[in-house]
């Protein structure tokens, strides 16, 4: 069946401790955003014993407006682009009363109950930045933290990055030719609709960032244009009353049904070519979905306009491929972001062109004991899928689950590679890509059959806690 969260899905409250096996091999887990606070659920649960280490004040990672931490993303006007019973973690549904999709004001309180719910808020230590992690000659993680405390550093088996990818603002790559005299801004630093109130902006970029902030302005501003360089499938969050993205198929069928479904959407949605919208190059379904069901009426409205990528500045105006040009005195860049690891060496690990090959988007299969949590773009939330990721990985570490050889697991990796490159156009946009539905099936069958490999002693030996002790 595709994934649903109901009510009646709810896990009882945590209301006793749960004492730590200090037998296992002690892991670390960098983030208390939606996809470490999954993983920190996980292993908590497991009686795995943990650090869990988060740079700001507060839980929620990207949902968090003006986070603490200074890597969020979130604007006012934010909300998610899954449904809440598609996006809640499987065992806590979303509240009744939440719209169908929740604004981020919503989705942070619902991580902070998350915490409480389950009892592993004292798990997280908070301002606590991790500034280095480094390989030890015996196979072990080194951490390097900066906190109220100062400096620190603490030995563990295994490491769980949950850093997000929505935080490393990427900027146009060369500059383009010409002066521009107004302000430039990266989307990430976009908060709200007051920076653009009667400005001139250009919004440059055909994402779900780039049409909330055209939306956003063309109320607040004196003009929107919206710069596209490729057109994308542009869908609507509703279809026949209801939210687009519960109109599901059972989660085992190939990846063509799940296009077949995107393409339905994406003509019931309306024509772009009506509206100014290029004309995508490649089919619904070949590329991440971006939705929006406000940016139609707005251009044909007139207050939003459309013109093709930027040829070159100004002085005060925007020239465009096409021979138009935008008087703009602010220019808004929603060009995407760099999956990078700060705290780990590039020559170690580096997503060049944000493509980094993971089995199963969270083992690197030559540096044991790292993994990856949440580090994949799904057709769908990435919460449910960090969810399985946590659980997977706490039954590695407390040994109930064992994995196949490395032969298989880098043959499974071509194969998903080359799928994934099958599917989607070639872009560092979709270097992360997974089918929602398809990856929680495909992950649970491996679970399953790594249960059964530990069970007939296929596992190696685990990890001992000596291994991981703090330093």
């Amino acid at each position: 069946m595709a994934y649903f969260v109901k009510p009646e899905h709810l896990a009882g409250a945590v209301t006793a401790p749960i004492p730590p096996d200090e037998s296992l091999p002690r892991a670390c887990v960098i983030g208390a955003g939606s996809s470490g606070l999954a993983a920190a659920k996980a292993l908590h649960e497991a009686g795995v014993p943990f650090d869990c280490f988060e740079g700001g004040s507060a839980v929620g990672g990207n949902w968090l407006f003006d986070n603490p931490n200074g890597l969020s993303a979130c604007y006012e006007t934010l909300e998610i682009n899954t449904s809440c019973p598609r996006m809640a973690f499987s065992d806590f549904p979303m509240p009744a009363d939440y719209p169908p999709y929740a604004g981020h004001e919503q989705v942070h309180a619902y991580f902070e109950k998350y915490v409480d719910h389950f009892a592993f808020r004292h798990t997280i230590t908070f301002n606590t930045k991790v500034e280095e992690v480094t390989r030890e000659s015996d196979g072990g993680w080194l951490v390097r933290t900066i906190g109220p405390d100062g400096e620190r550093r603490h030995k563990y088996a295994a490491v769980l990055v949950a850093n997000g990818h929505h935080w490393d603002p990427h900027w146009p790559e060369p500059t383009y030719p010409g002066t521009f005299d107004g302000e430039q801004i990266h989307a990430h630093d976009y908060r709200s609709g007051e920076q653009l109130e009667g400005r001139n902006v250009v919004v440059v970029g055909a994402g779900n960032s780039a049409m909330d902030i055209a939306v956003e302005g063309s109320d607040r501003a004196k003009s929107v244009a919206l710069s596209i360089r490729r057109g994308q499938w542009v869908l609507r969050k509703m279809t026949f009353g209801r939210p687009s993205d519960q109109i599901t198929l059972p989660a085992w069928l190939p990846w063509w049904v799940t296009a077949l479904r995107l393409r339905i959407g994406a003509l019931t949605s309306g024509s772009l070519r009506r509206y100014g919208l290029p004309q995508p190059p490649h089919k619904p379904g070949q590329s991440h979905p971006v939705q929006s069901d406000q940016i139609r009426a707005r251009i044909a409205a007139g207050r939003v306009t459309v013109h093709a990528g930027i040829e070159r500045f100004d002085g005060g105006d925007v020239v465009f491929l096409d021979g138009s040009r935008a008087t703009a005195d602010l220019i808004v860049w929603a060009t995407g972001y760099k999956v990078t690891f700060p705290f780990l060496d590039s020559r170690l690990v580096a997503a060049s062109d944000n493509d980094l090959p993971l089995w199963k988007r969270t083992v690197h299969p030559d540096l044991p004991g790292l993994f990856f949590i949440g580090l994949l773009q799904p057709v769908g939330a990435v919460m449910p899928l960090a969810e399985a990721q946590g659980a997977w990985l706490a039954e590695t570490l407390a040994g109930y689950y064992a994995p196949p050889s490395g032969i298989e697991i880098r043959g499974q990796m071509a194969r998903d590679h080359e799928r994934n490159k099958r599917q989607f156009y070639a872009s560092p946009r979709h270097t992360m890509e997974v089918d929602f539905d398809h990856y929680l099936w495909d992950l649970g069958r491996e679970r399953s059959r790594g249960r059964q490999r530990a069970q007939d002693g296929e596992s190696p030996a685990r990890t001992r806690a000596s291994d991981g002790n703090n330093s």
